[in-house]
């Protein structure tokens, strides 16, 4: 019996037992989220993600032998409907593009919020890629570098400069700030504003510059000059 078309197949990947445990029980919480099972190393992950064919795998990147990202390869192989998203405590801007050039939906750390994680889950549920506030800078550093090669699934759009006139001197100030990496909180201390009215703004500038994550949208102001 196949799950609900609403629901979301989650496999757990840590090599961490009681962290295993307790994520699986904060996900749990939500009725769309099913854990349907969880691994603790790279070769438990692919027999478990060939058996279970998950719809999201939450992937810790240092796993005994190995690595999340090395593993990446191979989780496709056995699950390519699934969706990867890497869950680590590493800030290291190497891991992070390694992980985005293997095709991983996005890079969290753990210190992410329950709530945070399951929009985070929702959205890469509806083909968005995401990426930890606290790494956008990095992102945008590993993305002027020439010689690094682009993550496709966060390569920016051509978009003229004209669609950055378009945006508000507010706007603008808050892109600045997605380009330099800063999360909402931090924005709206910044300006003296509200973070609530920060949110709607940054939905603002997402429309304003089609594109569907705050990456991308620090990508095109890193193009233009902005942050």
């Amino acid at each position: 019996m196949t799950a609900a078309p609403s629901q979301i197949r989650i496999l757990v990947v840590d090599d961490h037992t009681l962290f295993r445990r307790g994520l699986t029980a904060l996900l749990q919480r939500d009725p769309q989220f099913e854990v349907v099972g969880d691994a603790g190393d790279a070769g438990e992950a692919q027999r478990r993600a060939l058996a279970l064919q998950p719809d999201v795998i939450l992937l810790d990147n240092h796993l005994p032998g190995v690595n999340g990202v090395d593993a990446l390869p191979a989780l496709h192989e056995v699950a390519p409907a699934a969706r990867v998203l890497i869950l680590t405590v590493s800030e290291d801007e190497r891991d992070l593009s390694a992980a985005l050039r293997g095709g991983a939906c996005g890079y969290l750390l753990k210190t992410i919020e329950g709530d945070a994680l399951s929009l985070a889950i929702r959205r890469v549920m509806r083909g968005e890629s995401v990426v930890a506030d606290e790494m956008t800078g990095k992102l945008i550093a590993a993305y002027r570098d020439a010689a690094a090669p682009q993550p496709a699934p966060l390569a920016a759009p051509a978009v003229p400069v004209t669609r950055l006139d378009g945006l508000s001197p507010r706007e603008q100030d808050i892109l600045r700030g997605i380009a330099r990496g800063q999360g909402n909180k931090e924005i709206a201390r910044s300006l003296g504003i509200a973070e609530t009215t920060v949110k709607i703004h940054v939905q603002h500038i997402l429309r304003k510059l089609d594109v569907s994550s705050r990456v991308h949208a620090a990508v095109i102001a890193s193009e233009h000059g902005l942050g």
